[in-house]
């Protein structure tokens, strides 16, 4: 290995979010803080923690209420039903237009 081409490395103090501290060396002199270490982690750790970064996941259950709501107005929207007069006068009326069709094409045929 050749002498003088490696940077010089300084005892780090890494803070995590947890409380954990740990002492690493590194080539920078500045202390770390980060967010998840192995004291917290989900994978070493067994348990599911939400680490909440800038209110994700806030926004992501604003998004699943509206969906939840939007969903639920849906399936309380019922189909408007027409009364029994409404629906007489458009079967004649849809009649007479057939009829007056039916004229015409035989008028045209003699």
């Amino acid at each position: 290995m050749k002498q003088g081409i490696h940077p010089e490395t300084h005892l780090v103090h890494a803070n995590c979010a947890c409380g954990s501290t740990y002492n690493i060396e590194m080539a920078t002199n500045e202390d770390l803080a980060i967010e998840v270490c192995s004291q917290c982690h989900p994978f070493y750790t067994g348990k599911q923690n939400l680490i909440d970064t800038a209110g994700r996941v806030d926004k992501f259950k604003e998004r699943q209420l509206k969906t939840a709501a939007l969903k639920a107005a849906a399936k309380q929207k019922t189909t408007k039903i027409k009364p029994a007069s409404e629906v007489e006068t458009e079967t004649k009326a849809k009649t007479k237009i057939k009829a007056k069709a039916k004229s015409k094409v035989e008028s045209k045929a003699n």
